[in-house]
């Protein structure tokens, strides 16, 4: 990588770190090219991204951004994962680790906040903005399907009350 290739990958880079809501570091020392293949491609399927970087060229791009408290866990061979929904990268990171004990979390950030491995792992267990989104969904839709159910039930009882009327009368 020449100087100008250096320059353009840290700027990206840093573009990345800039929009990301959050970053998380992990090692990744003995996973084979098929292992790292299958995170690309889980972590693709999440919205998520997952990039190897030289630890020197990511440290540059960290400086000024709000997750540049990871700095410090950039040492080895350390691959970043990154999403703009604040749950899918730790979610298929913590998932990945524990089916493949070569790929060890370090931790993270959210935002200004520095993540440990246990805030990460505290992160995945959440849910996801989209199944916040349909609980919320779910409760507000609710009470309007009781009022329905409920204005409908005093006409539904009258109708069975004649039926049954008219069924005695017909015997």
């Amino acid at each position: 990588m020449d100087r100008a290739e250096k320059k353009e990958f840290v700027s990206t880079l840093h573009d990345v770190f800039a929009k990301t809501s959050v970053v998380v570091v992990a090692h990744y020392s003995g996973l084979t090219v098929a292992q790292m293949q299958k995170l690309r491609k889980e972590m693709r399927a999440a919205g998520a991204s997952v990039q190897v970087a030289k630890n020197r060229l990511a440290k540059i791009a960290l400086d000024g951004t709000d997750v540049a408290s990871i700095a410090p866990l950039m040492k080895g061979p350390t691959l970043i994962a990154y999403s703009a929904d604040p749950v899918a990268a730790p979610k298929v990171a913590v998932a990945f680790a524990k089916d493949h004990d070569k790929l060890v979390i370090l931790g993270g950030a959210m935002g200004k906040t520095a993540l440990n491995p246990d805030g990460v792992k505290a992160l995945a267990t959440m849910p996801s903005l989209d199944e916040l989104r349909a609980k919320l969904i779910g409760l507000v839709n609710a009470p309007a399907t009781k009022l329905a159910q409920l204005a409908t039930a005093p006409a539904a009882k009258l109708a069975r009350v004649f039926k049954a009327y008219a069924d005695r009368d017909a015997a």
